[in-house]
């Protein structure tokens, strides 16, 4: 089994905690569905929150949905001048026999401007 790292982002529209459960709730789970994977198949997740998120940290909606057993770490976005505001990443590390190309990469809403090279 190879490892693999799988890419998403989703911008929030306000910045409220259960607003950031229900959002990075979707996102991880439209990763894993896309990818074909559950909650074995991941080995950690970072998660990182542009500098205007304060309400919550986006790891707790992976423990709301029952990934309890798997390192996850939050970190801040760099505060660049003109980057969308309210913008959750992350970057999970699975282990899949998907070729690397074959990976989907999930960018939802309007975070699909981040990434449209990449963005399915």
């Amino acid at each position: 089994m190879a490892v693999r790292a799988v890419r998403g982002a989703v911008q929030l529209e306000r910045d409220e905690a259960g607003h950031m459960d229900e959002q990075v709730g979707a996102l991880l789970t439209a990763i894993l569905e896309r990818n074909g994977l559950t909650a074995e198949d991941l080995i950690s997740i970072w998660f990182t929150a542009t500098p205007d998120l304060h309400s919550d940290f986006p790891a707790a909606a992976a423990r709301k949905l029952g990934i309890v057993d798997v390192p996850l770490i939050c970190a801040q976005e760099l505060d660049i001048e003109g980057a969308m505001p309210r913008v959750v990443r992350v970057l999970a590390h699975i282990e899949s026999d998907r070729p690397r190309a074959d990976i989907a990469h999930v960018y939802l809403g309007a975070a699909a401007a981040l990434r449209k090279d990449i963005a399915q």
